[in-house]
Order: C-alpha cells, then sequence, then structure tokens
C-alpha cells in the first residue's frame, strides 16, 4: 500500500484498478526476490531436450502435495518464472493477464509459464533425490546449515555439534559451504590494521558526547 501510495500519481491514466495494483506488489516481488539461489534455466531445459531424461512421477507429485516442499522448489525457480507459474496456476490469472501485469508480449509469458512448471518439476525431482541421498543422516541441509554459524564459534551443545559433524562427514553439497564459511572468517579476522584501530580513550569520549547528545 506503501508503493502504491507513493505511484498514485499514476492513477489518472490507470482504467483497471485491479491491474494496476497487481502490477505494483509484481515489482515489489521482483525486488524482493533478486537473489541467485536458483535454478539456472538453461540447465534444466537443456535437461527436457534430452530424451533420456525423466522423473519419479510418484515422488514429484508426493513432493506437490506437501507445503514444505513445493515452497523450497518455488523459491528456487528465478523470479519471472515463478511469479508467473504462481499466478497462473495458483491465482488463477490467464497468460493474457500476465502479460499485460508483467509488461511481456504473449508469447514470452506462454514461454515463462512453460519453462516455470518445468523448472518446479525439476527442482521437486531434485529435492527428493537430495533427500533420498541424505536419508539417515541427522538434520536437514538448512536446520544444519542455520547452525554453522554458532558450531564455529562453539557455542552449541554436545549433541547439536556431534550431528552437525556427522551431517557434514555425509551430505554432499554442506562441506563446501561450511568450508568456505571457515575461510572467510579466518581472511576476515586477518584484515584489523593496527593504525586504524581507535584509541581507546578517543572512543570512550565519542560514545560519551554520543549519550549526551539530545
Amino acid at each position: 500500500m506503501t508503493r502504491a501510495f507513493a505511484r498514485r500519481g499514476e492513477l489518472t491514466t490507470v482504467t483497471d484498478m485491479g491491474a494496476w495494483l497487481r502490477r505494483v506488489v509484481r515489482n515489489l516481488a521482483v525486488d524482493g526476490f533478486r537473489r541467485d539461489r536458483e535454478i539456472s534455466v538453461g540447465e534444466v531445459e537443456e535437461r527436457w531436450m534430452s530424451d533420456e531424461y525423466t522423473v519419479d512421477t510418484a515422488a514429484v507429485v508426493a513432493a506437490a502435495e506437501t507445503r514444505e516442499e513445493i515452497e523450497d522448489a518455488l523459491v528456487r525457480l528465478p523470479s519471472i518464472y515463478r511469479m508467473t507459474v504462481m499466478l497462473h496456476d495458483i491465482e488463477g490469472l490467464t497468460v493474457r493477464e500476465i502479460a499485460e501485469m508483467t509488461e511481456v508480449d504473449l508469447p514470452a509469458a506462454k514461454q515463462r509459464l512453460r519453462r516455470g512448471r518445468m523448472m518446479l518439476v525439476s527442482a521437486l525431482a531434485d529435492g527428493h533425490e537430495r533427500r533420498v541421498a541424505l536419508r539417515g543422516v541427522p538434520l536437514r541441509c538448512w536446520e544444519a546449515r542455520s547452525r554453522v554459524s554458532d558450531f564455529l564459534d562453539g557455542d552449541v551443545d554436545e549433541s547439536t555439534a556431534a550431528m552437525l559433524e556427522q551431517h557434514l562427514s555425509t551430505c554432499p553439497t554442506c562441506p563446501p559451504l561450511v568450508a568456505a564459511l571457515v575461510g572467510v572468517r579466518d581472511r576476515l579476522g586477518t584484515m584489523r590494521d593496527p593504525d586504524t584501530v581507535v584509541d581507546p580513550g578517543l572512543a570512550q569520549r565519542l560514545r560519551q558526547q554520543m549519550r549526551e547528545q539530545p
């Protein structure tokens, strides 16, 4: 609503208030989702072009029935494809309405829907394969990764530390991430320049002045 209010000057040319508000929300979503933990469009399309590529239908459909699984798969789609699939298959908008809202032509909107659906199926299939590979391994990947920072600082209990160590000894994807975290942390620890350290007395005076300011 804040973004819509800021753009209220456009209302003099708006003929469809609902479509205009959806476009505002769409633009906010694009701004919010521009981060690339996304799967590659080219990689998925290349898979689907191969006659040998297939998935476990039952596993994919079962995963799609679980909110947590389908949200995990959706968030891995690039934003323009995720948005198109959600607007069409969840919200019920037509492809033409989506094309108008996202300001692309009709063939482009159709292509986004086709690619988005293919990527969603592949993401769900990949998720199932990861779960099979990690069967019996303690902690899901996000559960492990969300505790790594505390683990590196020695701020987890023995039980959690043991589960993390077991997860890292088995999981194919988490160890490189943890190794990168350790490397970056260690590099940051070498960057302190003694010549740039603020004199403790000066720091104390600055803090005192800040407290005294109205």
